[in-house]
């Protein structure tokens, strides 16, 4: 990605995917001027609603990254926040930023936004789940949950709306109604905003049955044409409501081209290895330290899962009084992960919607520890410098079949062992094609985290 300027703003710039495909962004809005490069490079989507996606290299969803800098990004978020909002600088901007742009700064992810600031906040999933849960560590008194695509059996859902450019559009929030009847601000956190349908959805959704005065969407990006921001201006009049909005990063896009016509799934032609797997399950070594929420799922097939859920991942909904507790728990199950390291360089691997907790873990297992998670959205692979896809591995969700997974940018011979955290447990027949993709990927130790339930349930 080429600049003219070192201020990253009011330019032009083309970027090419895979020779077939040209996204013209026009900058408009740069607050702290990181290069966008920071931020994302892009890849050929396989999706008939939108052909393209900026890979982020800040979230740790595609991209392994380090995991200090996916909990900086929400930090970052939420000093702009502060700033755009409630006009107030915060004093740790400075070192949030340098904790984004480079290794290995010290990140203290305490909190730092007033009491008097009481928000709700909602991230979306699956992408922005532990975005919304870092930027939500920043307040000494909020609220925090964020929107499922799990069917919670015996429990409803308070909130529901649509996605509609994904490839799993309907969400649900399994909290108690308490945290949203009420009138304070609620802040909807989403990774990125391209025409913000799905910011109104849910606004719609909230205000017919919580109605309050003020809204606020944050996100990294914002690519909404002026249009769409005369849409959110139309809700705002039609609802009587005040709607923030806050990114690190808003212009416009335009696409041409058309993305490849062949698939690939796996660029990965490695012969498969023998692997050393070990099990470890956080609800046995660890008793009493972490919460089970005991409800039943179901997939789409039907089939029944009564594996507890884990309570700290704020699907149900968290308070800020209670992440310095989970912090310590957080700390003490790191120490033990990381004992149980090759030494190496390590990956660690989250599932689905959980991000954060895997992601936290990550950051306090020791040096040369990266961090990403699977995704449900299909990319064209292509093993090209700059692309956002070089490799891909492609299985049927163990919790799902119906529905697939994908994990991207695992190289060969990358990493001497990896982790891979599962909020529930799931039997090694069900994670046999996943372990079978990585076996390709010569990864020295697997070692599958479970933490909650255990091969007796």
């Amino acid at each position: 990605m080429n600049t003219q300027t070192s201020t990253y703003y009011n330019q032009l710039y083309t970027l090419d995917i895979l020779n077939q495909m040209k996204v013209h962004i026009q900058i408009n809005e740069n607050p702290y001027g990181i290069d966008p490069a920071r931020l994302f490079k892009m890849a050929a989507r396989i999706n008939k609603k939108r052909s393209f996606l900026f890979v982020s290299n800040v979230l740790g969803k595609h991209v392994p990254i380090q995991p200090q800098k996916g909990l900086a990004i929400g930090l970052i978020l939420a000093s702009r926040y502060m700033e755009a909002v409630h006009n107030k600088d915060t004093d740790r901007k400075e070192l949030f930023i340098q904790s984004l742009l480079k290794d290995n700064v010290k990140l203290k992810d305490s909190p730092f936004i007033d009491e008097e600031v009481h928000p709700v906040i909602i991230g979306f999933a699956e992408t922005a789940t532990a975005l919304g849960h870092s930027f939500y560590q920043s307040f000494h008194h909020a609220d925090f949950f964020h929107t499922t695509r799990e069917n919670i059996k015996g429990l409803p859902s308070i909130i529901n709306f649509e996605e509609e450019h994904s490839h799993a559009t309907s969400h649900r929030s399994y909290v108690n109604e308490k945290l949203l009847n009420n009138q304070r601000e609620i802040i909807l956190v989403d990774d990125e905003i391209t025409t913000g349908k799905t910011a109104i959805n849910i606004i719609r959704s909230l205000h017919d049955k919580y109605p309050r005065q003020s809204y606020t969407v944050v996100s990294i990006l914002d690519w909404r044409t002026m249009e769409h921001k005369h849409q959110f201006t139309s809700l705002e009049k039609e609802l009587d409501i005040t709607i923030n909005n806050v990114s690190l990063l808003s212009g416009t896009i335009k696409v041409d081209g058309e993305p490849p016509v062949k698939n690939h799934h796996s660029s990965c032609n490695e012969p498969a290895t023998s692997q050393l797997i070990e099990e470890i399950f956080i609800e046995s070594e660890f008793p009493h330290l972490l919460s089970n929420v005991k409800y039943s799922s179901e997939s789409l097939s039907g089939q029944e899962n009564n594996i507890p859920y884990l309570y700290e991942t704020g699907r149900f909904g968290l308070h800020s009084s209670e992440n310095q507790m989970i912090h310590e728990k957080l700390t003490e199950i790191a120490a033990t992960l990381k004992g149980r390291r090759n030494g190496g360089k390590t990956l660690c691997l989250g599932t689905g919607e959980f991000m954060y907790v895997p992601m936290k873990l990550a950051a306090m297992m020791g040096d040369d520890v990266y961090y990403q998670s699977t995704t449900r959205s299909p990319i064209y692979i292509e093993d090209k410098a700059g692309y956002g896809a070089r490799f891909g591995l492609s299985y049927p969700n163990p919790e799902d079949e119906e529905i697939s997974h994908f994990v991207y940018n695992i190289p060969p011979h990358e990493y001497e062992d990896i982790f891979i955290f599962f909020e529930r447990f799931i039997s090694k027949r069900s994670l046999s094609p996943l372990l079978e993709e990585l076996a390709h990927t010569f990864i020295g130790k697997i070692n599958l985290v479970y933490f909650t339930g255990g091969p007796a349930q």
